[in-house]
């Protein structure tokens, strides 16, 4: 498994840093869209819809990122950026307030439709996030990316050292406090090396290290509240799958599971960063 798992990776980053880097804005904008139509076709596993059932709400689907697509495009159909900021709002009121919420109180949607709605309310913000924060500039897509990730490794191997308080046990047992604490510490040491490189690029002349680092003290709690939004959005889609009776959201990732399992923090975060930047803007 960990060797599957390894060559799927190797065989992953080198695309999606070419895609990030190298790729034009409308390539990205299509490279991402795959990843949230797979993420949908995979939300609605979660569903339990019936074969009918999953091809009605990927139809849907393809018309919501249609909409997003061409506006994107084309401002005349309807303003992106306005768009944007309604479906990143909506997003971030909905990992602040509803998820942890829906977590708390180990709820199971009894309807299929609120199920299929919360699904396009993870998934097309994110990918909304993945277009604003590249347009903004792949390393400010990677600035706040890092930190889920950063978050992830040291909440695996703190919680292996001295993990002995669940953090969610109903939810995900692996998870304790002890590994959470030790992945917001790595924040904190992430922010600061981060802090170290930004600095370099306003050196560079570059503009969103500059913008970012004037935003000061508040930067490094805002950095802070996306590592615990990570924790959160990684349990979401765990209680998702709990209750569809799944491991994996999908198979297409040998060794990682599916798509959603892949970005699940990521849809907490980027989000709430995409919205931040906008609201905040890095010119």
């Amino acid at each position: 498994m960990l060797k599957t798992r390894v060559i799927t990776a190797l065989i992953l980053l080198p695309i999606v840093l070419v895609a990030l880097f190298a790729f034009p804005n409308w390539a990205w904008d299509i490279f991402t869209l795959a990843i949230a139509l797979v993420s949908c076709w995979e939300w609605s596993r979660f569903c339990q819809f019936s074969v009918g059932g999953k091809w009605v709400y990927f139809g849907f689907s393809l018309l919501i990122s249609a909409v997003i697509f061409f506006a994107y495009l084309d401002n005349r159909l309807v303003d992106f950026r306005q768009l944007a900021i309604i479906a990143l709002g909506i997003s971030s009121l909905f990992w602040f307030l509803a998820a942890p919420l829906w977590l708390a109180k180990l709820w199971r949607p009894d309807s299929r439709v609120v199920a299929a709605l919360a699904g396009w309310i993870v998934v097309f913000p994110t990918w909304l996030a993945f277009l604003v924060l590249h347009d903004l500039s792949p390393w400010v897509f990677l600035s706040f990316a890092f930190i889920v990730w950063v978050a992830d490794v040291f909440a695996y191997f703190v919680g292996k050292a001295i993990g002995k308080h669940k953090l969610a046990p109903s939810i995900s047992p692996g998870k304790t406090i002890q590994g959470a604490l030790g992945g917001l510490a790595g924040v904190v040491l992430y922010y600061f090396v981060w802090k170290l490189l930004a600095e370099r690029s306003v050196a560079q002349g570059l503009v969103w290290a500059t913008e970012l680092l004037s935003h000061g003290a508040w930067l490094l709690a805002f950095f802070l509240t996306l590592g615990v939004l990570s924790v959160i959005g990684d349990l979401f889609e765990s209680w998702m799958k709990r209750g569809a009776g799944m491991k994996d959201s999908s198979g297409l990732l040998p060794g990682h599971g599916g798509f959603l399992d892949r970005i699940d923090a990521l849809t907490s975060t980027l989000p709430v960063a995409a919205l931040y930047v906008l609201l905040m803007p890095v010119r």
